[in-house]
């Protein structure tokens, strides 16, 4: 019994030691990835800064605002809400703290009044929502752990299109917000109609420029790059949030698992112990039963001579 548990605890422990191994791999592998990401968070910074800039220059140099992007609807009967999550799991709580966001606001809207529509990104957020009935209407996936301009080119699009055709009275990007390898946090913007404050020109003196074509058509020309580059920014940030959120995780896992094998290595050297003992025993007392047969033996062959009795 004794060896049949050890059997069963050492093939235990090294299916524990194949798995430590697999999680320590994927930690090394996200610990490299996020500085690669967070490289290509600061390096889109001054892109997303400088064309904020030149559209509020625009708007101050006389640019009409005359474009849907800015020109809110009157009545907000839809909201929609653009979730960055990812396409793989073993991340912690990083998909599911998306997607409880996510999933929150759209319960906000419905006690308001409000309808809803989900623009996802990644495949956690999509399988959940679809699990549970929600109405979907577009998804984007492939991409999550590395994504390109182009990428956020096509979910722009989308946003920019349903906005236009009155599809949605307002768009919300829900992300998470890579501060730090060691914070992140869940956030949400504001993606169209674009804020007051972005176009508004500043109140120090401008000098005028002479511009071809208007300030209004390179508005209009503008405005969908700046959406694109918010969803870029957006899903920059998602992506080295998703390395950090999974190197913690898997370091957790590779943590536990040397728990978990030390715990088991413990139990296994008892068992063995108890093995060993128990065989020490039946040795010494199938030991003490030849020697006690040997004696019985000899009495039997020599036996004790009596003095004959009387007659």
């Amino acid at each position: 019994m004794a060896g049949g548990q050890e059997r069963i605890l050492r093939r235990r422990i090294k299916s524990v030691q194949a798995t430590k191994k697999i999680t320590r791999a994927m930690e090394l592998i996200a610990g490299s990835r996020i500085v690669r990401a967070q490289q290509r968070v600061h390096a889109a910074m001054p892109y997303s800064d400088q064309i904020t800039h030149v559209v509020r220059d625009l708007a101050a140099a006389g640019g009409e605002v005359s474009s849907p992007l800015l020109l809110g609807h009157e009545t907000v009967r839809r909201v929609g809400f653009v979730a960055l999550a990812a396409d793989r799991g073993l991340c912690g709580g990083y998909n599911t703290a998306i997607i409880r966001a996510t999933e929150g606001e759209v319960r906000e809207q419905a006690k308001a009044g409000i309808d809803y529509s989900l623009i996802l990104v990644g495949r956690k957020a999509e399988s959940y929502f679809r699990f549970r009935g929600y109405r979907i209407d577009a998804t984007f996936s492939g991409f999550s752990d590395s994504p390109t301009y182009e990428d956020a080119r096509k979910v722009a699009a989308h946003v920019i299109a349903a906005y236009e055709r009155g599809d949605v009275d307002r768009v919300e990007l829900v992300y998470t917000r890579f501060a730090s390898a060691g914070y992140q946090e869940v956030v949400r913007r504001p993606l169209v109609p674009l804020e007051a404050e972005v176009v508004e020109g500043e109140s120090k003196p401008k000098a005028d420029y002479e511009m071809e074509p208007s300030a209004s058509e390179i508005l209009d020309t503008l405005l969908p790059r700046y959406v694109e580059a918010r969803v870029y920014a957006g899903i920059l940030n998602a992506a080295a949030s998703e390395h950090a959120f999974r190197q913690r995780a898997m370091k957790a896992a590779t943590d536990n698992a040397e728990e978990l094998i030390t715990t088991l290595g413990r139990v296994m050297n008892r068992a063995r112990q108890d093995s060993i003992t128990t065989e020490i025993m039946e040795i010494v007392g199938g030991s003490e039963a030849l020697s006690g047969a040997s004696h019985a033996s000899d009495f039997i062959r020599h036996p004790l001579e009596l003095p004959e009795a009387p007659v």
